[in-house]
């Protein structure tokens, strides 16, 4: 739900009352979006550190396509605020938030805005594509990824070329989100983060037919096994690189 007011951001006063907040991120979506910031984290530490930190490296990226298809599950099957049909609108919708957000007019949801809608599908579009195409890459010296044989030497290396290049579109978006977010919390004092870690927000910014009573955690749980066994499998069956890397 949203609420556009005539008052102006200036005069925001903090949300600080502990007790009088309201349930809205379920435990699964912050389980989520705190895993995805260590596995996005440790491939990148893990790929910096060099040929033989590969294995670690992969198991992260593992990590990213298992938690970005439970996502992409949980948008339909979630909680409330976790669904995408609840914060993933049009251009219309867009541009209704951007013009009243540049007017300086307080906006209110319960969950995402439609922007940070926006950066949250582009985020998961965007891993899950690198994270794929990681699949398939090779170093040309040692390493290859476990589907690489599926495909041919050229092409293995452009996909590898796309994954590395992906990392930047990524790192982009998420420097926007960092910045969005705090842009949030020191302009219109809205607590987000510590919201991603308790799950509850304000009175004032969810009125109380849209507080969630639940976090489908069983439901959860068994996606996120499902998928997992999904990967595990099709890993397991896939052909082995026992080939020379200087004939490939």
């Amino acid at each position: 739900m949203t609420t556009l007011e005539h008052g102006r951001l200036a005069g925001t006063a903090p949300y600080s009352k502990a007790e009088q907040r309201r349930k809205v991120w379920d435990w699964p979506t912050r389980f989520f979006h705190w895993s995805l910031v260590i596995a996005f984290v440790g491939a990148f530490v893990t790929n910096k550190l060099g040929a033989s930190y590969f294995t670690y490296h992969l198991w992260f990226g593992y990590a990213v396509i298992i938690l970005v298809g439970f996502r992409i599950v949980w948008g339909f099957i979630g909680t409330r605020h976790a669904r995408f049909a609840s914060f993933i609108r049009g251009p219309r919708g867009v541009l209704r938030y951007v013009s009243a957000a540049g007017r300086g007019l307080r906006t209110r949801y319960a969950g995402h805005n439609p922007l940070g809608g926006l950066m949250v599908l582009t985020l998961l579009l965007a891993l899950g594509a690198q994270a794929t195409l990681g699949l398939f890459g090779n170093d040309e010296i040692f390493n290859t990824g476990p589907l690489a044989p599926l495909v041919s030497k050229q092409l293995s290396l452009a996909l590898t070329s796309l994954h590395r290049k992906t990392f930047y579109l990524i790192a982009a978006a998420v420097g926007l989100h960092i910045v969005a977010v705090l842009a949030h919390v020191a302009v219109k004092r809205e607590p987000l983060i510590r919201a991603m870690f308790t799950g509850a927000k304000p009175n004032e910014l969810v009125d109380p037919d849209e507080a969630i009573r639940t976090s489908k955690g069983p439901l959860a749980a068994f996606v996120l096994i499902i998928i997992s066994v999904i990967l595990a499998t099709a890993l397991h069956f896939a052909p082995h690189a026992d080939f020379d890397l200087a004939g490939y």
